[in-house]
């Protein structure tokens, strides 16, 4: 696992290069909606991209992460099937009803059942490398989101110029972000983690999260603000030197919101909390997300070598899927 997310910015890059073999030009009048659906590590680029783009999109987008979709969805919605393996039974599932109810289908896979469907029908699809950790594919299926919505029209040059330079800022400050990674996972080791981000960053956190449940075999939490500090901020009323608040932070945070993480920081540390702050200090939010996730990812595998565990192990996953595939 610790290759793989040295390999991150390399992903990327042969992302915009298959995304650049796999261009089209699509009309996006007839659409009113967007939907994207996939679980796990196929599904946090949707995540993440949905949120990244939220403030250019003019339509809805809406990311669906189980067997059934929206009610809403019809022959005006962009429905796309985010499905690593290609064999995610959830999407699967969701795909089909998409189909009977007239969406425009689009995939994102690497092979299995999704792309025959794909090829079977006409769909629109993108296809990436086979062969990894759906969550160390993320280089690939976040990029390759990106370009696929560029190809329908919806997300703007400058994102997209945005995104390209990425794997070049991420290498130019490798050393940074693996040291930050490991005083990170230096300070969670034996302690319960919650990640903090302003609002729109929420999918940063979750990948956190999500990276140290499967790589760190950590169980954790996260919220954003300001919505936190209408419920969960009263929680905090006794000490609780157990848990290591992270806040994940940009410069481009709103200035409110930023109060508000200040507040909470010091009511936090006043708890007996060590409270650990991560700022990623790029004009572009594109740039400070990936950052963002880079940290984390490497401090999640720095984790999971200070607790001399198997980073890439997900046997209790593979029993569940097994037990399904007999129902």
């Amino acid at each position: 696992m610790r290759n793989l997310v040295e390999a991150f910015p390399l992903h990327m890059k042969e992302a915009l290069q298959i995304a650049q073999d796999s261009e089209w030009k699509a009309s996006n009048d007839q659409f009113r909606n967007i939907v994207i659906s996939g679980l796990g590590g196929s599904g946090i680029g949707g995540t993440i991209v949905s949120h990244l783009i939220a403030d250019q999109i003019e339509i809805p987008v809406v990311v669906n992460k189980t067997y059934g979709i929206p009610n809403f969805v019809n022959e005006h919605t962009l429905f796309i099937a985010s499905s690593y393996s290609g064999n995610t039974e959830e999407t699967l599932e969701a795909v089909e009803t998409a189909i009977a109810k007239g969406a425009t289908i689009a995939c994102l896979t690497s092979g299995g059942k999704m792309l025959e469907i794909a090829k079977e029908n006409g769909y629109k699809y993108i296809q990436m490398p086979g062969g990894l950790p759906p969550r160390a594919a993320f280089g690939y299926s976040s990029t390759l989101l990106f370009k696929l919505l560029e190809n329908y029209g919806f997300v703007n040059e400058q994102l997209i110029a945005d995104l390209a330079k990425t794997p070049a800022l991420i290498e130019k400050n490798i050393e940074e972000i693996k040291k930050t990674g490991l005083s990170l996972a230096n300070k969670l080791e034996g302690k319960r983690p919650v990640f903090y981000t302003d609002d729109r960053m929420e999918g940063v956190a979750i990948r956190y999260r999500q990276q140290l449940n499967e790589n760190s075999k950590m169980l954790s939490w996260h919220h954003v603000l300001p919505e936190m500090n209408h419920n969960e901020l009263v929680g905090w009323a006794e000490d609780q030197p157990e848990i290591v608040p992270v806040f994940l932070r940009t410069k481009n945070d709103y200035y409110r919101t930023q109060e508000r993480m200040e507040f909470s920081k010091k009511l936090m540390t006043n708890r007996k909390a060590n409270c650990v702050e991560i700022l990623a200090d790029f004009d572009s939010d594109i740039h400070a997300a990936y950052y963002l996730i880079s940290v984390g990812d490497w401090a999640s595998v720095d984790l999971a070598d200070i607790k001399g565990i198997d980073a890439t192990e997900v046997d209790v996953i593979t029993e569940l899927k097994t037990k399904l595939s007999k129902i």
